[in-house]
């Protein structure tokens, strides 16, 4: 219990300070915000923050494709990569501001799927989670 408070304290902390670098551009980020494209064009996300998203991304996947009921487990590999995404924050700009539209929500889901105690209930957060993906790979390379 502690080490997750400690988790979820340090990934605070760390969006905080993230996303307070995109408001001093004077934007702000409000949930539900639609990602836009950049001139019709996916954006580019930089490679350091890239690589953890992919493993996420191939973590859900094989976690489905495998038929595996320890959302635990997937969870904690998850949570992990969120861990050394946002600690690796080193985009600027509309491309960073974009991602964190994307970003945001699949880290609400990251914690509920951390919290949840229901298979059922975990079954649905891994399909968002794998909705998520789709919506990144729309918008993002």
């Amino acid at each position: 219990m502690k080490k997750q408070i400690i988790a979820l304290a340090t990934i605070t902390l760390l969006l905080f300070s993230c996303t307070n670098n995109a408001s001093q551009d004077g934007h702000q980020h409000h949930a539900g915000e639609s990602i836009a494209l950049n001139k019709g064009q996916k954006w580019k996300v930089d490679n350091n923050i890239l690589v953890h998203i992919r493993n996420m991304e191939k973590d859900v996947a094989e976690y489905v494709g495998s038929g595996a009921k320890d959302y635990r487990t997937l969870a904690k590999k998850l949570q992990t990569n969120t861990d050394l995404l946002t600690s690796n924050c080193t985009m600027k700009g509309k491309a960073h501001d974009e991602l964190h539209k994307w970003l945001l929500p699949y880290i609400d889901l990251v914690n509920e799927l951390s919290k949840t105690t229901n298979d059922s209930e975990a079954a649905g957060i891994v399909e968002n989670l794998q909705e998520s993906f789709i919506t990144f790979n729309q918008y993002f390379l």
